[in-house]
C-alpha cells in the first residue's frame, strides 16, 4: 500500500527546505555578533557554532574571543579582537567551515586579535567566494569603565550596523572583488566606523555580560559552583 503525502505537505516541505540552503560553522574561539543587519543572541555559557543560511549573499559579523594564560599571574584573561565582517555567497546546499588561516590552534592569540586572518572552506572541498574585512570598533575593559569613566562601543550594535544592507559602516577603501579560496587567500582591509552613524556607549546586554565574565574570573571553584547553581534555578 503506498503512502501518498497531502499536497499541502508537500509544498510545506518544498518550502521550508529552501529557506535555508547552507550553513556556517565556527571554532569555539569565534563568536557571531550579526547576520544582514541583525544581532545574534549569545550567552556566556553556550557557543552557537553554526548558523543556518538561505540561498544569496550575508554579511555576517565574527569575532575573536579566547581565554589565555595571564603573561603576569597564574589566572587567565580574554582576549578579544574587533569584530571583522565576513561577507559570503551561498550558492547551494553546502556546509561553509570558517577557521584561522595559520591552522586549527591559534598560537599566538593576542597577536591574532588585532586583526583575525581566517579562511572559509567548503565541506565538498568546493570553491568558496568570500571577503573579510577588519573594522576598529573596539570595547574598553570593563575595568576602563570602572575607574576611568571612558567610553566603549556597544559591539553588537555596531556589528549589527555594519552588517545591514546598504550601510555605509563598512566600506572598503580599496574595494576588492570577492575572493574565491580556491585562488587566494582572504582579504583583509582596515575600516572605520561611518561619521554620519556615531555609536552609543556600551549600555545593557554587552555590558552586563562584560562584568559577569570579569568577576567569573576573579572568582574561585567554590564561589562559581554557588554562582552556577544559583543561575540555574533563574532560568
Amino acid at each position: 500500500m503506498k503512502s501518498v503525502l497531502p499536497v499541502g505537505a508537500l509544498l510545506a516541505l518544498a518550502a521550508s527546505s529552501s529557506v535555508f540552503a547552507g550553513s556556517l560553522t565556527i571554532p569555539m574561539s569565534f563568536e557571531y555578533l550579526a547576520l544582514d543587519g541583525q544581532e545574534i543572541a549569545t550567552n556566556s555559557f553556550s557557543h552557537k557554532a553554526e548558523l543556518d543560511l538561505s540561498p544569496g549573499t550575508h554579511k555576517i559579523a565574527i569575532r575573536y574571543h579566547d581565554m589565555v594564560d595571564d603573561e603576569f599571574s597564574d589566572s587567565q584573561t580574554f582576549v578579544k579582537s574587533a569584530p571583522f565582517i565576513l561577507t559570503l555567497r551561498v550558492d547551494g546546499d553546502h556546509d561553509y567551515f570558517l577557521k584561522p588561516a595559520s591552522g586549527e590552534v591559534v598560537k599566538q592569540p593576542k597577536q591574532f586579535a588585532k586583526a583575525p586572518q581566517v579562511v572559509v572552506n567548503r565541506a565538498d572541498k568546493g570553491e568558496v567566494s568570500y571577503k573579510i574585512v577588519q573594522t576598529d570598533y573596539k570595547e574598553d575593559s570593563f575595568v576602563g569603565r570602572l575607574f576611568g569613566g571612558s567610553k566603549g562601543v556597544d559591539i553588537d550594535e555596531a556589528a549589527a550596523a555594519a552588517t545591514a544592507a546598504g550601510t555605509a559602516a563598512v566600506v572598503s577603501a580599496t574595494p576588492a572583488a570577492p575572493v574565491s579560496q580556491a585562488t587566494a587567500p582572504a582579504v583583509a582591509d582596515t575600516v572605520a566606523p561611518a561619521a554620519t552613524s556615531p555609536v552609543p556607549p556600551a549600555v545593557g546586554g554587552a555590558h552586563a555580560q562584560q562584568m559577569l565574565q570579569y568577576w567569573w574570573l576573579q572568582a574561585d571553584e567554590k564561589t562559581r559552583k554557588e554562582f552556577m547553581s544559583w543561575a540555574i534555578k533563574q532560568l
